[in-house]
């Protein structure tokens, strides 16, 4: 499970770049990537490189970008000077039962100018059964 914040300068992008060969089994990689395209933004015109780069990384890990049950914006921005965004991205694999099942949570962004992702990952029970037997030795 990846947690990604990306700064302008894309510097998580970068490290991911270069540690993805040394990663493996990512189920999840979700958060804010602070890149804007219109691929996942219907309001914004534009196709980023850094969106390339992001694809890019995300099908190395076999991952693929999850739409959420609603389109809505993921960033309110607090200056009127900056657009309100999509910059907050879910990728999971593409044959998981969640993969374009996951929610935005606008009306929790108050403390925030970005939204929460969510989604209910289910977990096999033979697969709990297996972890806690593991942990009785």
């Amino acid at each position: 499970m990846i947690d990604v914040y990306s700064d302008e300068h894309q510097t998580a992008l970068k490290y991911l770049k270069n540690t993805e060969a040394n990663l493996s089994n990512v189920l999840i990689m979700a958060r804010d990537f602070n890149i804007r395209n219109k691929e996942w933004d219907l309001a914004y015109f534009f196709h980023s490189t850094h969106s390339d780069s992001l694809l890019e990384i995300t099908n190395s890990f076999d991952l693929k970008l999850s739409c959420p049950i609603q389109q809505i914006l993921t960033r309110y921005s607090d200056n009127s000077n900056n657009t309100n965004s999509v910059i907050n991205l879910l990728f999971l694999h593409p044959n998981s039962i969640e993969i374009d099942n996951h929610y935005i949570l606008s009306k929790l962004h108050y403390f925030s100018d970005h939204t929460p992702l969510t989604i209910d990952i289910y977990i096999m029970e033979e697969f709990i059964q297996e972890i806690l037997a593991f942990q009785t030795y």
